[in-house]
């Protein structure tokens, strides 16, 4: 983690001795007390440094108490308050302390989180506490990948070729506008990606942005690029025509490849009260605790129990839709009547509460007071605004650029293989 830090002071102190050895060595004649001395000599090291991650309930007095520095605390403690609050000491982050060869407390240095690291210095004048941001570096990668009978699915294509499932759901989030991920995949469907990999202290950190990709789904071949509209607030994602891939409506309230168990139905044998009933949703079965995000942006018009849905949340949406999330475990904080909502925003949580037989959500889209699929509704919907014509020409040079880049960095690659 914290590769790159150079104990100078150590490396000064051994090598200003070993010259002096050197020199004695050098005066004394072969075989004298002093040259066969010379070469038994240990040099002790001018700091001593002891390496950890914070354990379970520890406070940063407590942290700073167990390597005996009960004594200090309190000055050292109120240091870090002018820059990091130090209840935010999380369980599992490393840390790094540096001792001299008196025991006195020389740097304390901890993981804040991939951006910085807080540094406690122990100066003449006392104690210097500072957010550091690392250094950083990002790199441009592509790759190509394909769906087979052994990588059925896009994390299974990704983790084929050597990425993590984060890249994935990058992909996923582009692509979800015009790609059910759980239901319309192919076997030999198969993409390019052009992404950034980000590097911290030399270690791989974690995705940068996808600049680029290219998804041929069951013959239809895709392109998405990112592109940042000057005076929009974050950069978004455009067909190679400009048209935005971003729809009204996502096509899931999920990240990723949720699982369809239960379809919209008028006409469902109802698993808890038995009889056939009317099904006005989508159940997908998800894990408890699985985030659940709003579809679209809108206004909360309910979040609380309510009857056999359990935990639901009733958001407004524009154009007469409105959308039910039920059976929540827990909901996002802030989630109250009038609250506003961002597309993607996590709204809460996959649960069992209320009439379930397990954990899954009930997905409802109601328009102009009538229950519809959401599924069949998705595809009525329209795409996002366009790259705006006077930034057009703007655009054209990301995307060949992009695009150029993207083919010469998978043109050498070898094709993907398909499992026989």
């Amino acid at each position: 983690m914290f590769r790159r830090f150079i104990h100078l002071h150590a490396f000064l102190a051994c090598g200003s001795l070993a010259l002096a050895c050197g020199s004695a060595e050098s005066a004394a004649p072969p075989g004298s007390p002093v040259a066969a001395l010379a070469d038994d000599i240990a040099l002790p090291p001018d700091t001593r440094t002891v390496e950890a991650t914070v354990p379970r309930r520890s406070t940063l007095a407590s942290l700073l108490a167990h390597h005996g520095l009960a004594d200090e605390s309190v000055v050292l403690i109120e240091e870090v308050r002018a820059v990091f609050n130090p209840r935010r000491l999380r369980v599992g982050h490393p840390y790094r302390l540096v001792f001299d060869r008196d025991g006195e407390l020389r740097r304390l240095e901890y993981h804040v989180d991939n951006d910085q690291f807080l540094r406690v210095s122990n100066a003449v004048q006392g104690y210097a506490a500072a957010l550091v941001p690392y250094v950083k570096e990002r790199g441009e990668v592509a790759m190509r990948g394909q769906i087979d009978e052994a990588n059925n699915s896009l994390v299974a294509a990704i983790d084929a070729g050597g990425e993590s499932v984060m890249l994935a759901i990058e992909m996923a989030e582009i692509f979800s506008g015009e790609i059910d991920f759980n239901n319309d995949l192919r076997r030999g469907d198969h993409f390019e990606v052009l992404f950034e990999k980000v590097y911290r202290e030399d270690q791989f950190s974690g995705y940068g942005d996808v600049l680029a990709s290219e998804f041929v789904n069951d013959g239809r071949r895709l392109q998405a690029f990112r592109f940042h509209v000057p005076g929009e607030s974050e950069a978004q994602y455009f067909d190679e025509n400009g048209r935005s891939m971003k729809r009204l409506f996502l096509r899931s309230p999920f990240r990723f490849e949720p699982r369809v168990t239960s379809r919209f139905s008028y006409r469902r044998l109802h698993p808890v009260l038995g009889g056939v009933r009317p099904h006005l949703g989508v159940d997908y079965g998800a894990p408890t605790g699985t985030p659940v995000i709003v579809v679209a942006n809108g206004t909360v018009v309910s979040a609380g129990m309510s009857g056999g849905s359990g935990n639901m949340v009733r958001i407004r949406h524009t154009n007469g839709y409105e959308t039910y999330y039920l059976h929540l475990s827990a909901f996002a904080k802030g989630m109250r009547r009038g609250a506003r909502v961002t597309q993607g925003q996590t709204i809460g949580r996959v649960g069992s509460t209320g009439l379930a037989t397990g954990p899954h959500l009930d997905y409802r889209m109601r328009k102009s007071g009538a229950f519809v699929n959401p599924l069949l509704e998705h595809r009525k919907l329209p795409p996002g605004d366009p790259v705006p014509e006077e930034h057009r020409e703007a655009f054209q040079a990301v995307r060949d650029s992009a695009l150029g880049r993207l083919l010469s960095a998978t043109v050498s690659a070898p094709a993907p293989v398909s499992a026989q």
